[in-house]
């Protein structure tokens, strides 16, 4: 027989045509790790970590996915399944050597963090398991986006979602929160574990007390697959199945699959440290690529002078791609700048509330927010509420319940109106809920999770820094994450204690990539929280809990078109002698200091930020160019509060307008006590403001 002819018949139920062509795919992802060593070697490349022993396996499912079809959460091991998937591998090496035309990151991102936009493979990021609940956000967007004609967003009924982690990952909680979601919503996410042994260097057996398929046993509706990956053949044969399974609808599934790693984990890695030579001489002998030629032979598919051809094309292939890689353009410096955000599509200021005609009914800071959710839900229905205890309740019992929406009632109602699939509770699980909108806002909905409570923020920490304010700069501008997160905060409580009222925004005011929004008055949240919702990039909006219900910071609810931009402060008190720059819950307090200080109301300057990333340099400057004296004001401690960011500027770019020190005031070095007294004692109070304004007038 010819072997055209051979090439076209089949060798255990898989086409021998498409097994020669993976095995080229394989000889050339090993290639492209032996050149990528190479140029390490020669401090051409700066970082390697190979993709060595998964071969079989990636090359296997990317023959059962389709690109641009599917969704793809890979991470670092994945090159023969970036490979197949149609990734060149003169894309691997632009991005291995830094090139400016590497076009997943331009090279800002180390080797194999790999991303395409026209294959819908997602950015990635370093941290191990962190791209799970993302993962399971973006199959759950699938579902909502397939039943909707939404703008910039596309679905199909039977597409999935695939994500890769090694064995030594599953140990992450956000593995296990993903599953949770995953297994609950049904939904058709494909989890392909590489269990290769090692998480460099400590033994899968260190790590965990059963294998990853026995521990996953319990999640109902799961289905478990154990393969051995380094078999081409079992992997295609059992692959197809479940992802004939997952098409199908009928759930999440889990591929443990048995690898090997001849290579170390990286070159910063030696495994001789740590493996024995037995170790090392058993695992040759499983390697996938010797494996599958061996198979390949024998069934006489290929012959050894064959099989050594297609290893000699591939090094030479990737020896040309590698040589034209190292030609190829290296970035700009000047350029790293772009891509941190996008610009802002809302970029002009409104005209004063008294000037835009009608005004709406006066109403709470709270009710500003809960009108402008129904009103920006109406508007956009990409929008999506989601959180703890956000939702009225129980979708099949509305109309015997009054409804919560959440635990100060901003949402209320929102699921009465825009139904389940619109404004739905989540798992107490914070990193859950925010991973969840990463995924879904890739997909390019407008997620709008909420953290119940400030306090609690830290354990989504990663997916909100790590994650989602990276994903448009480490991409190179090809991805984004437009959602708005939204965060109740702060203290003047009476009871909160350290649980229910901590500031901290300072600590997210210096993640690039995100933008911090810090309201004090009605007006402002509603026209703040509009244009949050018609940006490209992460929003933080913070909503201090004590300003809820207050009546000083009240306003007429302003027309739906009354937006407000970011980096726009405002005077709320005009003066003459000293400025208080200020935001949050310290506002008004800034304003009765000054009133019962000056009850003339001609010394005393407040000016309200309103945004923390971007802040208004300008307002701030021309007020200092007036005064001469600064006061900074806020309920962040004082040291590293944002505060010194300002103070620091001022005392840079204003110096010759001071006629005395920059001062600080703000919360003390300390967490927020219980009683009262502890509190009062603890955050900045209306007298301390006054002690340190007379201060500053005495200069």
């Amino acid at each position: 027989m010819k072997l055209r002819e051979w090439l076209t018949g089949h060798h255990r139920g898989i086409a021998i045509g498409e097994a020669v062509e993976d095995f080229r795919l394989a000889c050339i992802s090993r290639a492209l790790d032996d050149r990528e060593i190479a140029l390490r070697q020669q401090s051409r490349v700066f970082f390697q970590i190979s993709g060595a022993g998964h071969e079989a396996l990636l090359l296997a499912f990317a023959r059962l996915l389709r690109p641009g079809y599917d969704w793809f959460f890979p991470y670092y091991r994945d090159r023969a399944l970036v490979l197949g998937l149609g990734v060149t591998p003169l894309d691997i090496l632009l991005q291995a050597v830094g090139s400016a035309d590497d076009p997943a990151s331009g090279g800002r991102q180390m080797p194999c963090h790999w991303g395409d936009v026209g294959r819908n493979i997602v950015t990635q990021s370093s941290a191990t398991g962190a791209q799970c609940i993302p993962a399971v956000g973006c199959a759950e967007a699938a579902r909502f986006i397939v039943r909707r004609d939404l703008p910039g967003c596309t679905a199909y009924g039977d597409e999935i979602t695939y994500v890769s982690i090694g064995e030594g990952a599953t140990a992450q909680g956000e593995f296990w929160e993903s599953l949770n979601t995953a297994c609950r919503l049904a939904l058709p996410v494909l989890y392909v574990v590489a269990d290769n042994g090692y998480a460099i260097s400590t033994r899968a057996s260190d790590g965990a007390p059963a294998p990853i398929s026995e521990l996953v046993a319990g999640f109902r509706g799961l289905h478990v697959t154990k393969i051995d990956g380094r078999d081409y053949f079992e992997t295609r044969h059992a692959g197809a199945h479940v992802v004939d399974r997952l098409r199908a609808g009928a759930g999440p599934a889990l591929v443990h699959a048995i690898v090997t790693r001849p290579y170390s984990h990286s070159l910063s890695d030696d495994q001789k440290k740590y493996r024995t030579p037995a170790d090392l001489e058993e695992e040759a002998e499983h390697d996938p690529i010797t494996v599958l030629e061996d198979e390949l032979v024998k069934c006489g598919a290929l012959t050894r002078e064959k099989a050594k051809a297609i290893h000699d094309e591939a090094i030479a292939l990737v020896a040309d791609a590698a040589k034209q890689a190292l030609e190829a353009r290296r970035p700009d410096p000047a350029s790293v700048r772009e891509h941190v955000s996008a610009p802002m599509s809302v970029s002009e200021m409104p005209p004063e509330p008294d000037t835009v005609g009608e005004q709406g009914e006066v109403i709470t800071f709270g009710e500003a927010i809960r009108l402008t959710l129904h009103e920006q839900m109406a508007r956009d229905e990409r929008i999506r509420v989601f959180g703890e205890d956000v939702a009225d309740g129980d979708p099949e019992h509305l109309e015997e319940i009054k409804g919560k929406g959440g635990v100060f009632g901003i949402t209320f109602g929102l699921q009465r109106e825009f139904g389940h699939a619109r404004c739905f509770n989540t798992p107490l699980a914070e990193a859950n809920i925010v991973g969840r909108a990463v995924g879904q806002a890739i997909r390019g909905l407008r997620p709008c999770p909420e953290v119940q409570f400030f306090d609690y923020i830290w354990t989504a920490m990663q997916q909100i820094k790590t994650q989602a304010a990276t994903v448009r700069w480490r991409s190179n501008g090809t991805f984004s994450v437009p959602l708005v997160l939204r965060v109740p905060i702060g203290g003047y409580l009476t009871g909160g204690a350290i649980w229910h009222s901590q500031c901290g925004e300072s600590i997210f005011a210096h993640i690039p990539g995100l933008h911090v929004v810090f309201p004090s008055r009605a007006r402002d949240a509603a026209g703040l929280l509009r244009a949050a919702f018609r940006s490209e990039d992460p929003v933080m909006f913070l909503e201090h809990k004590h300003l809820y219900r207050q009546g000083y910071n009240r306003d007429p609810f302003p027309p739906e078109g009354w937006m407000l931009p970011f980096g726009r402060g405002t005077v709320v008190t005009p003066g003459r002698a000293v400025t208080v720059v200020t935001w949050g819950a310290t506002v008004h307090r800034a304003v009765q200091a000054a009133h019962e200080l000056d009850p003339d109301g001609e010394q005393v300057e407040v000016i309200d930020l309103r945004t923390i990333v971007p802040w208004d340099k300008e307002i701030v400057a021309e007020s200092v160019a007036k005064t001469g004296r600064v006061l900074v004001l806020h309920e962040d401690t004082l040291t590293a509060g944002f505060g010194g960011e300002i103070a620091s500027w001022i005392a840079d770019e204003c110096f010759e307008d001071l006629d005395a020190p920059v001062s600080r005031l703000a919360a003390t070095d300390t967490l927020v006590g219980y009683e009262p007294s502890l509190e009062d004692a603890i955050l900045p109070q209306v007298a301390d403001i006054q002690r340190d304004l007379a201060a500053l007038l005495s200069y």
